[in-house]
């Protein structure tokens, strides 16, 4: 049938060649579906006069469409050209009869895929040949559909794009496909139930074909029914599988094979996902691999196998399960067991009494495992490390005294001299281990006993493996402090000025001896002012030339409170006493009226109001609620608190140490300087035999690095001459004879 042209002859030259070079351009490899048929111009007509539309234009014209169309879906050859096609979809747009020809379009677009769709009724009933036949179905719709876009380009440019609510016809394609399959309900459920069944094998470890799967996944994702129709049932298959494959692999293996196992199927699941399935479906997939094979059996796997992996130091599966129970909120649990498991092994170490001669090197060996698994095992997770602290701290003092005098006499095995193949910083190591545990001691007075005793004897008898070891351990003058504390409660200053209600015990400690501390000054209450005013004048009559430095940051008090619903004593801090002993005139008060009041610096008191407003035990209630201090914040005496018990400790938040703080720590504690006075004093003795006080002074003077005064020198002398390493001369008591 020939087509009619309407257009002069220059238009139909330039739209020609258009045509033809973009055609040719976008369909190369298709048109062997379409005959070549020269198209005859007819140039009879003037140039000057408006062509007529002939008589039936639009019904012949949709019959040539309509018969490629036909061709296209039947994959028969078309008899006339693309160009011709084109030409003819053109017309019909020029004549505004695109929503005629569209409609057109659409209805004989959808009696073919209806057909298409249903000829896959009852077909084969082995699923993956079924896939194969729905896969073909697609790909042949979407090259139906590209070659009928094509042709009808014109109208998909003008029509479609300049009328509201019209679908391309790329688009009309898929919601006619996706129509037509959810009317063929059977085809949609066998397809659905033929991609679970093909995921299932490959979860079995059947080879499957993955391109297969791919592309009906990405038609479904096109259908827009991707999450309705496959991934809803999808997640549901995939929670029974591993709900029982989780119970089926517990019951059957060890728990380092259960992990990798779970470990392999969390990496499949992620490599799914890459491969064929939507990467929206990731994260629902993950979390329900997750929570089946994981969060169902944490109790389980711990209970089954972390005692095994702690025995036997089985870093790498340590790892593995802190990183799984990592994603699935199981942490605690572990922190939870690993402090059960150091206090049930630490306690056949520390009670076990007929091995009391190797518990400190256990203990040893067993914090250096639990150290490495907390670094390699446990991420450095604080909060396992604090477990870690705080159930080590239980071991130690289950025999409070016991473990102390232990601690002690295995310093002074390592410290005397005789210890042959051990080197200075081997030494220097062991030392700093031993250190940790003596800082879980509670008793540090037992072990403080033990060790100076120790130590003068190393020191005064020459058997001290190192001096510099020696200046490395901590030696503390505690004795002298509380000797000048009784000596207080007993001068008038104590029995005539102190006022009453109030009981003070003050550590007087050396300097040199201790780790420094910053300074942080306060303005105390009035009655701890006049006790500290009395204690001052009391000591600098003893001691004069002495100056007296309170560090309030150490300080600790015993409060008495009443509440509406009983009386409790408080064991508080210092800071903590200032600020609640405001509230015995008022009932609330602002951040920054606290500050003023307390003259508290600015980050600790914040610490110490959290502490006290936002900890366990809330004496203040925070205005408005929340974890932090604002400088806006209110604090009201809390009428309601209430607790079991009769004395409370509230704990304070400390201040993390700086590194400043930590190099100058580590540079100046442990200082023993009493003990190396002794040293001096018996060293000289020993090469002198008989020597004069004032002789010895002086020898003492030049040997000694560190100012000291005679005073001090003589009290060490007295106190050598009370343990008989020296005597008076009968005759003259200023010379002293050495005892061997």
């Amino acid at each position: 049938m020939a087509l009619y042209l309407l257009l002069s002859l220059r238009q139909i030259e330039v739209s020609h060649d258009m045509l033809v070079g973009w055609v040719l351009s976008r369909l190369h490899g298709l048109s062997s579906f379409l005959g070549r048929k020269r198209v005859i111009f007819s140039t009879a007509a003037s140039q000057t006069t408006k062509p007529k539309v002939p008589t039936n234009f639009e019904e012949d014209t949709w019959s040539v469409l309509k018969s490629a169309i036909a061709a296209v879906f039947l994959k028969q050859p078309v008899s006339c050209s693309l160009e011709d096609l084109y030409q003819a979809v053109s017309n019909l747009c020029l004549h505004k009869m695109g929503g005629s020809l569209y409609d057109r379009i659409m209805k004989e677009c959808e009696s073919h895929i209806s057909a298409t769709l249903e000829s896959l009724v009852g077909q084969s009933p082995d699923l993956v040949v079924f896939l194969s036949l729905v896969e073909k179905c697609w790909q042949d719709h979407c090259d139906q559909m590209l070659m009928i876009r094509s042709i009808a380009l014109y109208l998909d440019r003008t029509y479609v794009r300049q009328t509201a609510n019209v679908r391309s016809l790329w688009d009309m394609g898929l919601q006619l496909f996706r129509k037509h399959l959810s009317l063929c309900r059977e085809v949609e459920h066998k397809t659905v139930t033929g991609l679970l069944r093909l995921i299932e094998k490959e979860r079995l470890g059947e080879a499957i074909d993955r391109a297969l799967l791919n592309h009906l996944l990405k038609m479904f994702t096109a259908l827009g029914i991707y999450t309705e129709s496959f991934e809803k049932p999808f997640l549901e298959g995939t929670s029974d599988f591993y709900a029982a494959e989780g119970v089926k692999y517990m019951q059957q293996s060890d728990v380092p094979d259960y992990l990798k196992h779970v470990e392999l199927r969390l990496h499949e699941e992620h490599e799914r996902c890459v491969l064929y399935l939507d990467a929206a479906t990731r994260r629902p997939l993950v979390a329900t691999t997750e929570r089946q094979l994981l969060e169902r059996h944490i109790s389980a796997i711990i209970d089954k196998g972390f005692t095994l992996l702690m025995d036997g130091n089985r870093i790498s599966d340590l790892q593995r399960m802190y990183m799984l129970f990592s994603r699935v909120n199981g942490l605690e649990l572990l922190r939870q067991a690993l402090g059960l498991y150091i206090r049930s092994t630490g306690q056949g170490i520390i009670m076990d009494e007929e091995k009391d001669k190797d518990m400190v090197s256990s203990l040893l060996e067993f914090k250096a495992s639990l150290d490495a698994i907390w670094e390699e095992s446990f991420s450095k997770n604080e909060s396992f490390s604090n477990t870690i602290k705080d159930a080590f701290e239980h071991l130690i003092n289950l025999r409070q005294n016991r473990s102390a005098e232990l601690i002690a006499k295995f310093l002074d095995e390592k410290l005397r001299a005789g210890n042959k193949g051990t080197s200075e910083e081997e030494l220097e190591g062991t030392l700093d281990k031993v250190l940790v545990l003596f800082r879980f001691i509670q008793g540090k007075d037992v072990f403080e006993a033990f060790y100076k005793k120790d130590l003068a004897k190393r020191l005064l008898l020459g058997k001290s493996a190192s001096i510099d070891a020696e200046k490395s351990m901590i030696s503390k003058d505690i004795e002298l402090s509380r000797e000048i504390n009784d000596s207080f409660k007993q001068s008038s200053q104590a029995r005539t000025k102190l006022p009453t209600g109030i009981e003070l015990n003050v550590h007087v400690l050396t300097t040199g001896y201790w780790p420094t501390y910053p300074p942080m000054d306060i303005r105390l209450p009035y009655e701890l002012n006049v006790y500290q005013d009395i204690f001052k004048e009391f000591y600098l009559s003893k001691y004069s030339g002495r100056r007296l430095m309170w560090q309030n940051s150490l300080g600790h008090c015993v409060l008495k409170a009443e509440f509406p619903k009983g009386k409790k004593e408080l064991a508080v801090s210092l800071f903590q006493t200032v600020v609640l002993m405001l509230f015995n005139n008022t009932q609330k008060l602002s951040f920054q009226s606290i500050k003023d009041s307390t003259g508290i610096e600015d980050k600790e008191l914040r610490r110490t109001l959290q502490s006290l407003a936002c900890g366990k035990v809330r004496v203040l209630q925070k205005l408005p609620r929340g974890r932090d201090v604002e400088d806006e914040d209110s604090f009201v005496f809390n009428e309601e608190f209430s607790a079991p018990l009769y004395r409370i400790k509230v704990n304070a938040i400390q201040m993390k140490e700086t590194v400043e703080e930590n190099t100058s720590t580590t540079e100046r504690v442990f200082q023993d300087r009493q003990y190396q006075v002794d040293a001096a004093i018996v060293r000289i003795m020993k090469t002198r035999k008989v020597l004069s006080h004032t002789l010895l002074i002086t020898e003492l003077f030049q040997q000694l690095k560190f100012p000291v005064k005679p005073a001090d020198l003589k009290k060490r002398i007295e106190s050598l001459i009370d343990r008989e390493y020296l005597e008076r001369d009968k005759n003259n008591p200023q010379i002293y004879n050495y005892l061997a």
